[in-house]
């Protein structure tokens, strides 16, 4: 059993966790993340480490409540217990040496672009940061990213703080000013990271994506994660989850995540449902 050793919450749907798990804080690379499972049945779900201190063993996740399993952990409080943790899964980011990049995030994917930020920097990197969130409310970490950033640029949908708009926007601005620019690193939702290769990809910039398709067991087994990059199949879970975002089939990578939407929302329906019924008495 892992430990919460800090629990956090950054908004009604996000929140994080420091888990104490050693083994897995020495191994851990920027780029490999986890699977985590809680109670009989539970669901196996996949999330990227945010961050890892292999001095005090910890591990944190951040993580954001969209169906049945994730909405159901965040009652789990600091100083309990989480069942299962296995990992680190996925291969480890290769670092090219780079002299100038930039680092896009959204939403929950602004977590763990943060230690491929911090690693770019230690490696001598001109580094500069679009960060992008629905609205002023759900921002976190910003102070992490200015330490690590020669330039931090914030983006919100709604125009609550920075610049209003999605983070292309931003993209595309900071690639005209910097000509020289090596690198594009973009995590976020499958939307988002498909319209930020849609700017550097006329412009023929290397661009990292981190995928997170529907997977069970994270080694490649089942097959759920698959996804085609060069024309050629790849699995998530032991090829990536990182990959050449100029080669990654977005359309194909969407369609195949709308799969279970209808079981997921049942499952959600189901699972509120129970929350709300009131207790019979014995």
């Amino acid at each position: 059993m892992f430990k919460i050793a800090k629990r956090e919450q950054f908004s009604p749907v996000t929140y994080l966790w420091k888990l104490e798990a050693p083994d897995i804080a020495k191994a851990a690379q920027p780029g490999n993340f986890v699977i985590v499972r809680h109670g009989d049945g539970g669901e196996r779900v996949p999330l990227t480490i945010a961050d890892f201190d292999r001095q005090a063993g910890t591990i944190t996740l951040v993580i954001q409540a969209v169906g049945k399993t994730t909405t159901s952990l965040m009652d789990l409080k600091e100083g309990e217990y989480l069942d299962d943790l296995a990992g680190p899964l996925g291969h480890a980011r290769h670092f090219d040496k780079v002299k100038k990049v930039v680092c896009v995030g959204g939403g929950l994917g602004v977590a763990p672009t943060y230690p491929q930020l911090r690693q770019y920097k230690q490696n001598g990197a001109y580094t500069i940061s679009i960060m992008g969130f629905r609205s002023k409310d759900l921002m976190f970490w910003i102070d992490r990213f200015k330490a690590e950033s020669d330039e931090l640029i914030i983006a919100t949908d709604d125009g609550s703080f920075g610049v209003k708009g999605l983070v292309t926007g931003p993209l595309q601005e900071v690639l005209d000013k910097h000509q020289d620019v090596d690198e594009v690193l973009a995590i976020g939702p499958a939307i988002m990271m498909r319209a930020c290769v849609a700017v550097t990809k006329p412009r023929n910039i290397k661009t990292i994506v981190s995928l997170n398709p529907i997977m069970v067991d994270g080694t490649g087994m089942c097959g759920g994660c698959r996804v085609t990059v060069g024309g050629k199949m790849a699995f998530a879970c032991v090829d990536g989850p990182e990959f050449d975002g100029l080669q990654v089939d977005f359309d194909e990578l969407m369609a195949r995540a709308k799969r279970f939407d209808s079981s997921e929302r049942e499952s959600m329906r189901l699972f509120r449902e129970r929350c709300h019924l009131p207790r019979q008495s014995s």
